[in-house]
C-alpha cells in the first residue's frame, strides 16, 4: 500500500484541527510545515514537544520536515543556510521522520531576477556538501521540483541527481509543479522514477495552471504515474498538498472541507488505477 500523508497546515493553523481532519480522512503521517502560523523551522522546544506528544497520542507520525530550505536566492549567505539545513535534520531526527524536503535555489536577487544556469556548479556543490553531512544521519533530503528554482525543469532535476550521485539526495515528485513549468509529468516521471523516494499530490490544468484542482481533474497525470509507481515497487508516502484555496509562495491553503474533497478524489483515482492506499 501507499501511505497517505499530508501538509496538515493546508487544513488550518490549529494543531488539534489538523489532527482531527487528518484522522477523519485516513491520513497517517504529517509532512510538518506549519502549526499555529509558525513555520517548522521556527518551532521552539515546547511546540515540538506538544506536536510530538499529540501526534503520538492520536496514532500519527511524521514522514518529512516540509522545510523551505533552498527556497531562497542563491546569493544568500551559505553558512546561515547550511545551519538551517542542519536544524531541519535535527528536527527530522526528533520526529523520527525519514525525509527533509528541500529546494534548489532562486537566481541571485530572488525569483525571476535573472538566470539561474550560471549558478549551476555552486548549487551542485551545496547539495554535495549537504549529502556528505547526511552520511552520519538517518535522514534523506528530497528535492521538490518547484517553479522558478534551478530544479524547475526535469533536465535540471536529473542533472542534480546525477551530479551529486548520492543516496542521501532523492526526488520529491510534484505533478502540478511540472505542469506549471510547462512540462508533461508523465514524461518527466519516466526520467525521475529511478530517483523518486517521495511524492506530493496536487493537480492543475494547462490552461489555468496557477489554479489547483482536486487530484485527477487536471493535467498532472497523477493516476497513471501512481499506477506505474506502485507496479514498480514504490511503497512510500503520497503527501496531500491540494492548494485548493491558496497556492502561495511558501504555503498553501485548502481548508477542512476541501481537504476532504481532495482526499476523496485521490482515493477514487487510486481505486481506478488499482493502487491501494492506506486509510481506505
Amino acid at each position: 500500500m501507499l501511505q497517505l500523508s499530508a501538509f496538515a497546515d493546508e487544513i488550518g493553523p490549529n494543531l488539534d484541527d489538523q489532527i482531527r481532519v487528518c484522522r477523519a480522512n485516513g491520513v497517517s503521517h504529517f509532512e510538518l510545515r506549519g502549526v499555529y502560523g509558525k513555520n517548522v523551522m521556527d518551532f521552539d522546544d515546547a511546540l515540538r514537544r506538544e506536536i510530538k506528544t499529540k501526534l503520538a497520542d492520536n496514532g500519527l507520525g511524521v514522514c518529512a520536515i516540509g522545510s523551505p530550505i533552498g527556497k531562497v536566492a542563491i546569493d544568500k549567505p551559505w553558512s546561515e543556510h547550511l545551519d538551517r539545513f542542519k536544524r531541519a535534520v535535527e528536527y527530522a531526527e526528533y520526529f523520527e521522520a525519514p525525509f527533509v524536503r528541500v529546494f534548489s535555489y532562486y537566481p541571485a536577487g530572488g525569483e525571476g531576477k535573472g538566470p539561474i544556469e550560471p549558478h549551476r556548479d555552486e548549487i551542485v556543490r551545496r547539495f554535495t556538501e549537504r549529502a556528505e553531512y547526511l552520511k552520519d544521519h538517518p535522514v534523506v533530503m528530497v528535492h521538490e521540483n518547484e517553479k522558478g528554482i534551478f530544479g524547475e525543469k526535469v533536465s535540471r532535476c536529473l542533472d542534480l541527481m546525477q551530479s551529486v550521485n548520492s543516496p542521501k539526495l532523492r526526488t520529491a515528485f510534484d505533478f502540478a509543479n511540472f505542469v506549471q513549468a510547462r512540462e508533461h509529468p508523465i514524461d518527466n516521471w519516466k526520467v525521475l522514477k529511478p530517483y523518486t523516494a517521495h511524492i506530493h499530490v496536487k493537480d492543475n490544468k494547462w490552461d489555468t495552471n496557477t489554479v489547483m484542482v482536486p487530484p485527477g481533474e487536471g493535467d498532472g497525470d497523477i493516476g497513471p504515474i501512481l499506477e506505474d509507481a506502485y507496479k514498480s515497487g514504490y511503497r512510500g508516502f503520497v503527501t496531500m498538498e491540494p492548494h485548493l484555496k491558496v497556492a502561495g509562495h511558501s504555503h498553501g491553503e485548502t481548508g477542512p472541507e476541501l481537504f476532504g474533497v481532495a482526499v476523496t478524489a485521490l482515493r477514487k483515482l487510486c481505486a481506478k488505477h488499482g493502487v491501494p492506499l492506506t486509510g481506505a
